[in-house]
């Protein structure tokens, strides 16, 4: 079960463990039920980070609402950088393939998960994918996660980094909307930059608030379509590969 909006993934075994308990409904057996499922998750994701550790991968875990272009991001990414650095992705969506097989034509190595019913990652899928993954021969690996700014920010995944993607079309009051994921991202991609000669948005409000519930948090504006100010992502990317 999902701790933040009840839904239950239906075939990851992490899952199953608890059912003697869901005929408790009282608010201890729930809160029972919660620490059981982000314990063994946090057990999961410690060996994850470890793997990263001892193969010298860094992990990024990208978050955002649907439609916020960080599958565009990422394709732009991985075919600007294929040539300075070794990169992989894990793919996270409910039912299709779609993503994967966008990122799949840049020629990196891509793992699809689906989730199902489920609206996150969690690091028990993670640990899966990356037995297919060429972990060996790896710099950077993406793992983009299920288009939702509320589930994925509870649940950990061996990354070194949550990064948070906002499109100008969103609305410059997202961070304070949803905290708890701003709280968790150490950087947040402003995308879709190009579009603001035609909104009504206040970047300067946007950052304030960003900065409000992530003090210290890494933001870079850019344009995925555009190309600009993906140089200055790039450079983090390469400076902490």
């Amino acid at each position: 079960m999902c701790i933040t909006c009840g839904c239950e993934p239906h075939h990851h075994d992490h899952h199953h463990h608890d059912h003697d308990h869901h005929h408790d409904s009282s608010a201890g057996g729930r809160i029972a039920i919660e620490t059981d499922i982000l314990s063994k998750n946090n057990r999961l994701a410690g060996g994850n980070r470890r793997l990263f550790a001892d193969k010298g991968i860094f992990a990024l875990n990208l978050v955002s609402s649907p439609g916020s272009g960080k599958t565009t991001i990422l394709e732009r990414t991985l075919r600007d950088l294929g040539s300075q650095m070794r990169t992989a992705v894990i793919e996270g969506d409910q039912q299709t393939d779609n993503d994967a097989q966008r990122i799949a034509a840049t020629g990196v190595a891509v793992k699809q998960i689906n989730t199902g019913a489920g609206c996150h990652l969690d690091a028990h899928m993670v640990g899966h994918a990356l037995e297919e993954l060429p972990v060996d021969d790896l710099d950077i690996l993406f793992i983009e996660n299920v288009g939702n700014l509320v589930c994925p920010a509870a649940f950990a995944l061996g990354e070194a980094h949550k990064v948070a993607v906002l499109s100008v079309t969103e609305g410059e009051d997202k961070p304070l909307k949803y905290p708890q994921m701003f709280h968790a991202a150490s950087v947040m991609l402003l995308n879709k930059i190009d579009l603001l000669p035609y909104l009504d948005f206040d970047v300067e409000k946007c950052l304030e608030m960003a900065r409000r519930v992530s003090p210290g948090i890494r933001i870079f504006q850019l344009s995925a379509r555009t190309g600009e100010g993906m140089a200055d992502w790039y450079e983090w990317l390469k400076q902490k590969k």
